[in-house]
């Protein structure tokens, strides 16, 4: 179960960012995605909790409610009314070190793509922090839209604050476990960023703060259900698939030797039939 803070005291900052529980996160994540599910017994206390169940082709409630960077009342669903993916990131925008990485990796990946968020998939940022405000979540949103360096995806990159109810419900139904740490004014929390079909169905978890262009994409064409991308990224997502362990998708021996196997019996096929007509037209000829 999720655990937020819905009236928090001011948050008392270290004097070094780099706190032991961030260390030690990001130890965890060098582990691997497995064990982000899993208790760790050489873990600080800080962490205990702390991580991700898959709930993988589980539907979200699309029917939350959240509060743009414009402060306008908006609900999940309305960024799931067309065919493209919705990419999720749950972070809090005063986080002292590790959203700040994930996003800053997040956009550094979306500009080595050709693909623009708002065309062929849009991104939905959600803060875990209640106390935060639309004033905080445009001050982002300008900063990595302007990090990003692509004036349309403003109408695809949104950035939300909620109640801690509402974003309890949302990292519950994602497998998001997080909790806030009191002595340190910060939220302990896991690095991963998911990817949802159009109908808000959770397709793929990407997991740490590195994302390959070509996994990225291929995660979308995969949760596009083949509504986005091009029969090149098609033919590729049939060849590969995806390893949970490795966060990345690699070749699927199987599919690759079927798709040898059906190019080998054309080729033969070819040869076949070259030879056919050249011994025909060898006999007409006689």
């Amino acid at each position: 179960m999720s655990r937020s803070a819905p009236h928090r005291p001011a948050r008392r900052r270290p004097g070094s960012r780099l706190t032991t529980a961030a260390l030690a996160l990001l130890a965890l994540l060098a582990a691997g995605p497995a064990a982000l599910g899993q208790a760790n017994p050489a873990q600080p206390p800080a962490l205990e909790g702390v991580g991700i169940d898959e709930h993988l082709e589980q539907t979200i409630p699309l029917d939350l409610p959240f509060v743009d960077e414009n402060g306008k009342q908006v609900t999940l669903g309305q960024y799931f009314e067309s065919d493209r993916p919705v990419l999720i990131a749950l972070v809090y925008y005063d986080c002292p070190m590790l959203c700040t990485v994930i996003l800053d990796r997040l956009v550094s990946t979306l500009k080595q793509m050709d693909w623009v968020a708002g065309d062929q998939f849009q991104i939905v940022t959600v803060s875990i922090d209640p106390s935060e405000t639309p004033v905080l979540a445009k001050a982002k949103k300008q900063t990595y839209l302007r990090e990003y360096g692509r004036a349309e995806a403003a109408v695809g990159w949104h950035f939300l604050t909620g109640a801690a109810p509402q974003i309890s419900t949302l990292a519950d139904a994602l497998g998001f476990k997080y909790k806030y740490l009191p002595e340190r004014g910060q939220f302990a929390h896991p690095a991963c960023l998911f990817v949802l079909t159009p109908e808000g169905r959770i397709s793929r978890y990407l997991y740490g703060v590195s994302y390959a262009p070509k996994t990225m994409r291929l995660a979308l064409v995969e949760a596009s259900e083949g509504k986005i991308g091009s029969a090149v990224d098609q033919f590729l997502l049939y060849c590969y698939a995806y390893d949970a362990e490795e966060g990345t998708y690699g070749p699927a021996a199987l599919k690759i030797m079927r798709v040898a196997g059906i190019v080998a019996a054309l080729v033969l096929g070819v040869v076949l039939l070259t030879f056919w007509r050249r011994e025909s037209g060898g006999e007409g000829s006689s």
